[in-house]
């Protein structure tokens, strides 16, 4: 008797199957250098866009926040904006492509079978290319002022980890209520606009928190992005830790993690289901039309 493996279509997942994704690295691998080689292709600057637009954020950020509002940072504005910069174009970039990551591939994911989890994951890959120029640009300004990093660089990675992990459990989170409500497509660039100015990149959190009432601190920590923004700047230059409040945004980091992997994956039975019931449907409706034409000739016939 031979052993055959039967596959239950009707069998819920809380979550994903990280082990069946392993066994679809190398579509990952390839739709990750997909993603990267069509990035900027056919533009007129290339690979310049990836350098040319966080400098320009970088410039309006600092003559808004460091000339206009006068915010007082313990280094350079710019060096102090270039780092909570740094992570949040990878939360940005991932956030951004993820939401659309689904939708975008609709005629892969409809012809053939793999766990689109890979999809926007790939996405956060690719969003370390911004990441890396970003940390490049600082270093290169830490050179200029001659700011050598503090003794807590080494929790640097902790928060960098930490970035990542917010920036999967948003895309996973956005790219599934993207299949289920089209309207985010539209929504998610509105949240990282307003997102770009509640996180404590060009000002420190302490400034946001000062001009709100006390006990809408923890409210503001609540931002996943604001604790790790504020610990990774602490581990760079050693200014002010982020405190208890810190604890807030980690919290909300692992929530949002895990309930967007038990959403991704609620919403992906839907999608299997909902295709089987589909394709239940043309089938029954193909045979009550074959039946009609057999009747029917069956009646020329007599």
């Amino acid at each position: 008797m031979s052993n055959k493996k039967i596959i239950d279509a009707s069998s819920k997942k809380v979550f994903p199957d990280l082990k069946e994704i392993f066994r679809y690295k190398d579509l990952f691998y390839t739709l990750t250098w997909r993603d990267f080689r069509v990035r900027y292709a056919q533009t007129t600057i290339g690979f310049l866009w990836a350098i040319f637009q966080p400098v320009v954020t970088l410039l309006i950020l600092t003559l808004v926040f460091g000339r206009f509002v006068g915010v007082k940072t313990e280094v350079p504005h710019i060096l102090f904006t270039v780092v909570g910069m740094s992570i949040w174009s990878y939360f940005s970039y991932v956030m951004t492509n993820s939401g659309s990551s689904i939708i975008a591939s609709q005629g892969m994911v409809k012809k053939i079978y793999f766990p689109r989890l890979i999809i926007p994951l790939s996405k956060a890959i690719v969003g370390f290319i911004d990441f890396g120029i970003s940390l490049l640009i600082m270093v290169v300004l830490m050179i200029y002022f001659g700011i050598t990093p503090s003794s807590n660089i080494w929790f640097a990675p902790l928060f960098i980890i930490m970035g990542i992990v917010a920036a999967l459990g948003v895309g996973i989170w956005l790219s599934a209520l993207t299949v289920r409500y089209r309207d985010f497509q539209h929504v998610v660039p509105f949240i990282v606009q307003i997102g770009l100015y509640i996180t404590p990149i060009a000002y420190p959190a302490e400034f946001a928190v000062k001009q709100l009432p006390e006990w809408s601190a923890t409210i503001y920590y609540l931002n996943p992005m604001a604790g790790v923004v504020q610990g990774f700047r602490w581990s760079v230059f050693g200014s002010e830790a982020p405190g208890d409040l810190l604890y807030v945004s980690i919290g909300i980091i692992v929530l949002i993690f895990i309930s967007g992997m038990a959403y991704f994956s609620k919403v992906e039975d839907e999608i299997i289901t909902i295709k089987t019931q589909l394709l239940d449907k043309k089938l029954v409706q193909s045979s009550l039309t074959l039946l009609q034409n057999y009747d029917d000739l069956s009646k020329d016939i007599t």
